[in-house]
């Protein structure tokens, strides 16, 4: 899996993490009591908040009013956490922790002596797992809602230069070759007792399954049951609800059910395969910029959540 562009931080905050583990750094002094500073739709940001990203962005030697590049940025990052929550699309604490794990090894770190280097700085793990958290889900909210999706914000001549910048050393991404099984529930049957009973003859399907070639056989005389073969999806195009579970499950087994306005569904992962082709650059590419949630219709997308919501500042 990539890391996400954004999680770069184009080289400024890896440099500094490494020069900041080197050098003597005396602790900051104990945060002044709590004070809430804005209100972001029922939401608090608090002067702890806000000095916690003012250190973050020294960590990333940011120029410039950090004060007021703080307070924008914890409510445009409040309003990308209220969607991603809204939407389904919140990536889960084990992924932002493997995130982190993963960003601590980039710098020849580990996870525990990152801790000790954001906890001097003034940071602390939490804010920037928080920050992790936003900067996954954020493109996974985007493709939910269909912004950005299309294009990726890339031209062909761009992605073209971008495999050409990248010579053989061009990106991979999984291949899948996915089946998806519904147990279908309808609306006018839809209640607690009937989805759980669902659930369970799924669940029961799940335990037997041990291929995508058995599955046809295995769900005769089963009632109600729909199977889909989804054919090649490459990583970046799998559907963000969807996502984590395909990931975390290996090739030949099937993901946990979920329960969709269908009824009760998972996936089996018919093969897993790492291609490195033209089509899987042009797709990491574009999802690489999709990641950074740069593009102008992510821009428009944002600017129209900061004007739905109430904001009060303090």
């Amino acid at each position: 899996m990539h890391i996400p562009a954004n999680l770069r931080f184009t080289g400024l905050l890896l440099a500094a993490v490494v020069a900041f583990s080197f050098a003597p750094v005396s602790t900051p002094a104990v945060f002044a009591a709590s004070q809430i500073k804005i209100v972001v739709n029922n939401q608090a940001i608090t002067s702890v908040d806000l000095a916690r990203r003012v250190a973050f962005l020294k960590l990333q030697r940011t120029s410039g009013n950090l004060g007021k590049k703080a307070r924008e940025q914890l409510v445009d990052e409040a309003l990308k956490l209220q969607e991603a929550i809204r939407v389904r699309a919140l990536v889960s604490d084990g992924q932002v922790d493997a995130s982190f794990a993963r960003f601590a090894s980039s710098n020849k770190l580990s996870p525990k002596q990152l801790t000790q280097i954001l906890n001097q700085a003034g940071v602390t793990p939490k804010h920037f797992k928080n920050f992790i958290q936003i900067q996954m889900s954020w493109p996974r909210v985007l493709q939910a809602v269909g912004v950005g999706s299309s294009s990726g914000g890339l031209s062909t001549q761009e992605l073209v230069s971008k495999m050409l910048e990248r010579g053989s050393d061009q990106p991979s991404t999984t291949e899948y070759i996915l089946q998806q099984v519904i147990f279908v529930v309808p609306a006018s049957k839809r209640n607690n007792a009937t989805l759980n009973a669902r659930k369970r003859e799924a669940d029961q399907l799940r335990g037997r399954l041990k291929d995508c070639d058995s599955a046809g056989s295995m769900m005769t005389g089963l009632r109600d049951v729909s199977l889909r073969k989804l054919g090649r999806i490459m990583q970046p195009e799998l559907p963000p609800e969807w996502r984590p579970l395909i990931e975390k499950t290996k090739s030949g087994g099937s993901t946990s059910t979920r329960v969709t306005e269908r009824g009760i569904e998972f996936i089996t992962i018919c093969s897993a395969k790492t291609v490195s082709d033209d089509k899987a650059a042009e797709l990491v590419f574009r999802s690489e910029n999709d990641d950074a949630g740069e593009t102008a219709d992510a821009k428009k997308y944002l600017e129209e959540l900061r004007g739905r919501a109430v904001i009060a500042n303090k």
